[in-house]
């Protein structure tokens, strides 16, 4: 069988495709941006359609000015200006001719292949929900529309949480459901084993240190600032932090050590939330948040903002973790932390440790996914063979 994959260059998406090493399809990754190569390993054997963007013309002066205060207008004069996604994609399905389109993430790739997946509508379409594309673009109307456009054209989904299938429902969406499977697919639970510190030796408060769109990272350090009498025993610690973020901690010389956005790789960040006690993750929008689900299988104490209750699908508040439901409420943020440093806390750690573990066993070891995923392209496979008789 032969499956097109659509998407950005995104860990995700390679660690999602490297779950079929070993099947006999044959795999094509579109890179819906031209904006670069996908680092998948060598021993996968994929065509990668790349560096397909070409000029018509050349290059006009204001083309900048329209594509980004007019769209609408730069989007109707585009193709005489150069390739578009449309055109590349229409090729791209001639000449392999692809039994499954999957596109991973709604607004950046799934959008702008709505037109030409129309115009094949015998080709078997299967969309990957990321982050916020249903729960955060839901409240716009233009968006609402494109949406449900393309949910009515997809016939196969695949979500991380539960709230995005029921949200993919609402919309209009009527064809199969993949189940939840995690964005990123799975861990190696074996391998992160050696990793993990003793509860009782970590001292770490872990933040993610996103300032942006969605991120509220600057709230998380406000309110650990309020709360500075009761950290003499910990270290706080920003990973993955935004400049505003860096600038904020160095303006006000908080004693809290930072690290860059994209300074660490993904293995260094297993064995940093392997080191911390704590970890905080804080965001008005989201899917089911991968460094979250990172914390579960690393036994760091999750401390998640909850949108649209995603968290508390994996997030017993009190029990095995604590839900910020206001996630730009300073105030509230400190409160919550505040269950966790006080001497008279009734958080049990190693109950918490325990019921996450088994969580981690049950939801997110990286067998039992792959499993999941083969099995999402072998029912695909089934079905347009039963259509073919």
């Amino acid at each position: 069988m032969k499956i097109l994959f659509v998407s950005i260059p995104s860990i995700h998406a390679i660690r999602w495709i490297e779950n079929l090493k070993d099947e006999p399809h044959e795999l094509f990754w579109f890179d819906i941006l031209d904006s670069g190569n996908i680092e998948i390993s060598d021993d996968i054997k994929i065509k990668k359609i790349t560096s397909w963007k070409k000029r018509k013309i050349k290059y006009i002066r204001g083309e900048y000015f329209l594509r980004k205060k007019v769209p609408i207008i730069y989007t109707k004069i585009q193709s005489y200006l150069e390739t578009t996604i449309d055109e590349q994609l229409a090729k791209t399905i001639k000449d392999i001719k692809p039994d499954i389109v999957h596109s991973f993430e709604m607004q950046s790739c799934s959008y702008p292949i709505l037109e030409t997946m129309l115009k094949y509508p015998k080709i078997t379409w299967a969309y990957s929900c990321w982050g916020s594309d249903l729960f955060y673009y839901q409240n716009f109307k233009i968006h609402k529309k494109k949406i449900e456009k393309v949910l009515k054209r997809i016939q196969i989904l695949h979500t991380d949480c539960n709230r995005d299938y029921l949200l993919a429902k609402k919309m209009g969406f009527k064809g199969a459901f993949s189940g939840v499977i995690p964005g990123g697919t799975g861990y190696d639970l074996k391998l992160l084993e050696v990793y993990k510190q003793p509860i009782k030796e970590r001292k770490i408060i872990l933040v993610k240190g996103y300032e942006h769109t969605f991120g509220r990272a600057l709230n998380v350090l406000k309110a650990l600032h309020l709360l500075n009498d009761f950290l003499n025993d910990y270290k706080v610690v920003v990973f993955a932090a935004h400049k505003k973020v860096i600038d904020f901690v160095n303006i006000n010389k908080f004693p809290f050590k930072v690290i860059e956005k994209d300074s660490l790789t993904h293995i260094e960040t297993l064995k940093l939330m392997g080191k911390s006690k704590i970890y905080i993750g804080n965001s008005i929008s989201d899917g089911m948040p991968n460094t979250l689900l990172e914390a579960l299988v690393m036994n760091a104490f999750p401390i998640q903002s909850n949108p649209g209750n995603v968290t508390s699908e994996v997030i017993e508040h009190g029990i095995n973790g604590l839900l910020i439901n206001e996630p730009n409420d300073v105030e509230h943020i400190k409160n919550i932390i505040f269950k966790v440093l006080n001497k008279d806390s009734k958080i049990d750690f190693n109950n918490a440790k325990k019921m996450n573990i088994k969580i981690a066993n049950e939801r997110l070891d990286a067998i039992l996914n792959k499993k999941k995923v083969i099995d999402f392209y072998e029912n695909i496979e089934g079905d347009l063979l039963k259509n073919k008789k």
